[in-house]
């Protein structure tokens, strides 16, 4: 299941002047491994500059489009983002591991349902696939998109958002929100903010319609627009959330206090691609995939960040503490399941299984 598989790059097409949409060729032998859900994103590895580089993006095409496409927005000090938007070429070759995510609901062409979605920047990646899937999947239902930007010019997949407008115009209602650019109408100037969306929910959506709500983008407006939902009615299982590693704070991990007398190192065995292997690792210096990749285990990761799930990983004995989760649901934790990037032991002995899903 970590495991990356070498595809080629069949097309680069510059979106923006900071973005870039990338299709891969997937090969017949390897149509299964990269068959998809809506709301899912790639993992992709290439050599920058002698640097193993990892990173996590989101899939914009439709389940019916078969076809494989990522989009890669430039980041300040982005090693990946800037080498892909300035050097990636077709014909390239990059490691990519199997899709990912569960930032999706089941589909079900008998369902006539009301989604929304808030989506900020890059956010409307993630959300286009899950639309144009939806939308195909399901012909009674209806999208609902709300999707903020600085300006015109910054908007990502503007004709393809257009062309579907077109095609469900009596489905789909989509309308930009400007920070930087005049509108006529002042409810779509500014930022998506807690407010903003309570603005929206008063003047323009009625949330009792709403079966299912999406959020994509930043930290701040993410947890803003889930607050207004909630706030208006919609109950939080209905309010499905993806955060983007650039989007996600840096917080410094406090040491616990630890009595001189405690022991300091822990015995830790990774089950995975049905092997063991064990190693020890000091109790709170360094996460449990820090160490591990130090000991010389190529466990699967990507952000580094308790955002993209990568490394996701069930304890089946002893106990870790998460730092940072924005990855996994209350349910997956509830069930044993951790990001290793972000735990830490607290138990002698800890054992961790990277093969199970559910």
């Amino acid at each position: 299941m970590s495991q990356f598989h070498p595809l080629t790059v069949s097309k680069v097409k510059h979106e923006t002047r900071d973005a870039v949409c990338v299709t891969f060729d997937v090969p017949p032998a390897l149509k299964e491994t990269f068959a998809f859900r809506q709301g899912q994103y790639l993992t992709l590895r290439a050599t920058i500059d002698g640097d193993d580089v990892r990173r996590s993006y989101s899939i914009c095409s439709a389940v019916q489009d078969d076809q494989l496409r990522v989009a890669i927005k430039r980041t300040p000090g982005g090693q990946f983002s800037s080498w892909a938007n300035d050097s990636l070429q077709p014909g390239a070759q990059l490691d990519v591991m199997p899709p990912s995510g569960n930032f999706n609901v089941p589909l079900d062409a008998a369902s006539a349902r009301h989604y929304l979605a808030f989506a900020a920047g890059s956010g409307i990646t993630p959300i286009l696939s899950i639309v144009k899937t939806t939308l195909l999947a399901e012909p009674g239902s209806r999208f609902t998109i709300v999707y903020g930007n600085r300006a015109s010019s910054s908007v990502l997949f503007r004709d393809e958002l257009t062309d579907l407008k077109d095609q469900y115009m009596d489905r789909l209602r989509l309308v930009y929100v400007m920070s930087r650019e005049q509108q006529d109408i002042e409810l779509f100037n500014g930022r998506i903010t807690e407010d903003k969306c309570t603005q929206f929910l008063r003047q323009w959506i009625d949330i009792k319609a709403i079966d299912v709500a999406f959020i994509c983008g930043p930290e701040d407006m993410m947890h803003g627009v889930s607050r207004a939902l909630q706030a208006a009615g919609l109950a939080k299982e209905q309010i499905r959330i993806e955060l983007f590693a650039a989007s996600a704070p840096t917080r410094e991990r406090t040491p616990r206090a630890v009595a001189a007398s405690a022991r300091q190192h822990t015995e830790v065995t990774v089950i995975m691609d049905g092997s063991a292997a064990s190693f020890t690792m000091d109790r709170d210096t360094e996460s449990l995939l820090d160490a591990g990749l130090r000991a010389g285990i190529d466990m699967r990761y990507s952000c580094k960040g308790g955002v993209c799930s990568t490394c996701r990983c069930k304890v089946l004995d002893g106990e870790v503490e998460m730092d940072v989760n924005y990855a996994l649901e209350d349910y997956e934790v509830a069930r044993g399941f951790v990001l290793s990037c972000q735990s830490f032991p607290v138990t002698d002995k800890v054992v961790v299984d990277f093969d199970i899903a559910e």
